[in-house]
């Protein structure tokens, strides 16, 4: 009997020994899981630089997502002046450390040097990509992003901010200052 039980111990020690804990990932299989989820669709820069969405774009960075179209007269520009504001109340080591992301959901008319001009005109520069592409691609960033309406007038205003490292994600509400955007940013900086 006592043979039985060392026996069935020293198995359960063997694969408790070979075997990785429940629950346990590997850096890599974390990072396939995040392109598969997020794509690596191609888009396009405000510079005309192909880009993969996850492994240029996203892999490795904190970022803040918006969602816009460069023709838009009201809620677009204001976002995007919002998180400008946020960035300049941040420290520029924290600043730094986020990219900013805005993309375009009227990829139509929205070409790079139209982005071009709006990021200029809202002085959004620096660590800033603006992204257009395939009204598809778009449109499946945006759905993997939970942002999408088929009308461009009725897009959501609510941005994103993630840490992809961590994997902590929050949404950012519209009515949320740009004092409390930067706190958010900031927490998601420190991990």
């Amino acid at each position: 009997m006592f043979r039985k039980y060392v026996l069935i111990l020293a198995i359960i020690a063997l694969v408790a020994v070979a075997m990785p804990a429940v629950g346990q990932q590997s850096a890599a299989d974390v990072e396939a899981a995040s392109r598969d989820y997020f794509t690596d669709t191609q888009l396009v820069t405000q510079d005309g630089e192909a880009v993969r969405f996850y492994s240029d774009v996203l892999k490795d960075q904190v970022v803040v997502i918006n969602f816009i179209f460069t023709n838009c007269q009201g809620a677009c520009p204001m976002m995007t002046q919002k998180l400008r504001m946020a960035r300049d109340q941040l420290d520029s080591e924290v600043a730094e450390k986020i990219l900013f992301v805005s993309i375009s959901i009227d990829p139509t008319r929205d070409t790079p040097e139209a982005l071009r001009e709006f990021a200029k005109a809202q002085h959004a520069d620096g660590n800033w990509v603006f992204l257009t592409g395939e009204q598809g691609d778009i449109d499946l960033v945006v759905k993997k992003l939970g942002q999408y309406f088929p009308d461009v007038d009725e897009h959501s205003t609510l941005m994103i901010a993630g840490n992809v490292g961590t994997r902590l994600w929050m949404k950012l509400p519209p009515q949320l200052p740009p004092a409390g955007v930067a706190e958010k940013l900031r927490q998601l900086v420190d991990g």
